[in-house]
């Protein structure tokens, strides 16, 4: 499981002063990307090889407002693996308290769009599934 900190800004906020909701899947891309840098895997070094993860379907629910200046934490973790996919549960929360639960199907693409195995050392660092999504 891996934790990353984000603050809320204004530039966050909507007219009403909550999250808008598109805000929420910038959150936990960028806790995906830190993720993978923590792992040692370098996304920059995959695309040179002509590799990259995209998203392939988010499944989000979005249970309670984040407010401006807010400190949330982004859980992210590994429900299911594949050769060239990957199932993630990411959850967003301030404190105890769950706002955001998004399941992501990621796939390692060529430069083509087509989907490609993951390379090996890649897949050592990923390790295994960590989670359920509940």
């Amino acid at each position: 499981m891996h934790l990353f900190s984000v603050r809320v800004y204004y530039e966050d906020t909507d007219l009403a002063g909550i999250v808008y909701y598109a805000n929420y899947l910038k959150f936990i891309e960028r806790a995906r990307s830190e993720w993978l840098r923590d792992l040692g895997i370098d996304q920059a070094a995959m695309k040179r090889d002509g590799l990259v993860f995209v998203v392939r379907r988010i499944e989000a629910d979005y249970i309670s407002p984040a407010r401006f200046d807010d400190e949330l934490t982004v859980q992210s973790s590994i429900h299911e693996m594949g050769a060239a996919r990957i199932i993630m549960c990411q959850k967003v929360r301030r404190g105890d308290q769950l706002l955001f639960s998004a399941v992501v199907t990621l796939v390692c693409i060529t430069e083509a769009g087509r989907p490609v195995r993951m390379p090996k050392d890649v897949t050592s660092r990923l390790g295994g599934p960590e989670s359920t999504c509940s």
